[in-house]
């Protein structure tokens, strides 16, 4: 793993945070079947540490609505600009590739695509039935967007009813103008808190660490996400995509997140995963149960 060299940032990553290169039977597998039929996880064009691991599992993520956001969020690979036509036929590839890579438990996410009326919720609600239809053994989890809070969009995902439905708060309130420039920290909660109340199982949502916040202030953002009645939290470490996104300002260390991890479970999550190699769709599988 590459050393990080810039004057604001410490000089080399921590020793946790290397990994070992994915190994195993299922995991070469369906590296092959990925490569055989061109299909598009996110684990693969997202380089995710945990892809060996998630994979043996049986547990792969996809991104739909195209890969150009209308967001530019500062933490975020993803590029930014004018989004492609939707693909209607998308719903359907996307079943394909989680029937042939036997997927247990498949997550879905996607770009935020404020140039459409309905915020992609369209599509996303096809692509739940696509993969139901064609997959009907399969578990999945839909990481949203905001959809600018607009509930009848939000309303569609509800429909479809995932087992769990997640929306990333992503860093603490004062962060939220940096790091999501057109998100808004109080409209993620009241998204995750409508969706609970609309009656969906189990809700979701991900914070990242190292971007200059407090260890109160990451406190108070489980608090909140909590009081929203959010019943997973995973909590990670942000890692720069590129120069141009915002820097890392700490390494945050194992004992920490395990600190976290603790705060979490005595505020009644069902869940907490918290580390530094952890992401959105970490231990997926286990968070249906």
């Amino acid at each position: 793993m590459e050393s990080v060299i810039d004057n604001n940032l410490p000089v080399g990553k921590p020793k946790w945070l290397k990994v070992k290169l994915p190994i195993g039977q299922k995991y070469t597998e369906l590296r092959g079947l990925v490569d055989k039929y061109s299909l598009n996880t996110i684990c693969t064009s997202g380089s995710c540490p945990n892809m060996g691991e998630c994979w043996g599992e049986g547990t792969a993520t996809f991104m739909i609505l195209g890969n150009v956001c209308t967001r530019s969020c500062g933490f975020c690979g993803v590029k930014t600009g004018r989004p492609e036509t939707v693909d209607w036929d998308e719903p359907e590839k996307v079943a394909r590739s989680i029937k042939i890579m036997n997927i247990k438990h498949a997550v879905i996410t996607s770009v935020d695509r404020d140039d459409l009326k309905d915020g992609g919720s369209i599509i996303w609600i096809e692509t739940v039935k696509a993969i139901r239809r064609m997959n009907p053994n399969t578990t999945l989890e839909t990481l949203i967007p905001d959809f600018q809070g607009i509930e009848r969009n939000i309303d569609r995902i509800v429909e479809a009813n995932p087992e769990v439905v997640s929306h990333n708060v992503e860093t603490v309130r004062r962060l939220t103008r940096e790091v999501r420039i057109q998100a808004k920290y109080d409209r993620s909660l009241e998204v995750l808190r409508y969706l609970k109340e609309k009656g969906i199982n189990r809700t979701k949502s991900g914070i990242m660490l190292g971007l200059g916040e407090t260890e109160e202030e990451v406190f108070q953002t489980m608090t909140d996400l909590r009081n929203a009645n959010v019943d997973i939290v995973t909590i990670g470490q942000y890692l720069q995509p590129s120069k141009k996104h915002l820097p890392v300002k700490e390494f945050i260390t194992p004992d920490q997140f395990a600190k976290y991890e603790k705060f979490g479970l005595e505020l009644g999550f069902r869940h907490v995963e918290s580390g530094p190699l952890v992401r959105s769709s970490y231990k997926a599988q286990k968070h249906i149960l």
